[in-house]
């Protein structure tokens, strides 16, 4: 019954520690990329007419 248990909870801590990188990686990715089109919005900001 205890390796069950044991298992159950290994199982479950494995699962949140792949969950918690790809929400990290995902975050960085976003991250990067607003920085990016951030910057080419500010090199273009002479040629934009409101």
């Amino acid at each position: 019954m205890n390796e069950k248990i044991f298992k159950t909870i290994n199982g479950v801590g494995a699962a949140n520690l792949v969950t918690g990188i790809v929400v990290l990686v995902t975050g960085i990715s976003a991250g990067i990329l607003l920085i990016v089109n951030g910057a080419r919005l500010l090199k273009c900001k002479s040629k934009v007419l409101i």
